[in-house]
């Protein structure tokens, strides 16, 4: 199950589950779509990955035989912070930024 996580790594913005502004890459990073642009360049400060649009889980259960939606799967509220200094990112995402991610 995608873990839906509340904010941005890395300025800490929020980021609630019906957010068009997030970003995840494959380990499900998560980023708001201004940082990915402007201090990431589209690079996972993690995994080296693209970052992509997060899915956005329905609010509801649309399907009444199944148990789906953020009623029976509530989006996480545990922050997380990104541990990498603005310098290792740079560092990072220069050596990245102009490979695509499908080549990284």
């Amino acid at each position: 199950m995608l873990e839906l996580r509340p904010n941005c790594e890395w300025c800490g913005c929020d980021l609630p589950p019906d957010s068009q502004d997030a970003r995840i890459c494959s380990y499900e990073c998560t980023y708001c779509a201004k940082c990915v642009e402007e201090v990431l360049h589209n690079v996972c400060a993690t995994c080296g990955g693209g970052l992509v649009p997060r899915p956005i889980r329905p609010s509801t259960n649309l399907r009444p035989e199944k148990k789906l939606g953020l009623g029976f799967h509530p989006a996480s509220t545990e922050r997380v912070t990104s541990g990498w200094s603005r310098e290792e990112i740079d560092a990072f995402s220069a050596i990245w930024k102009d490979v695509p991610p499908h080549k990284r």
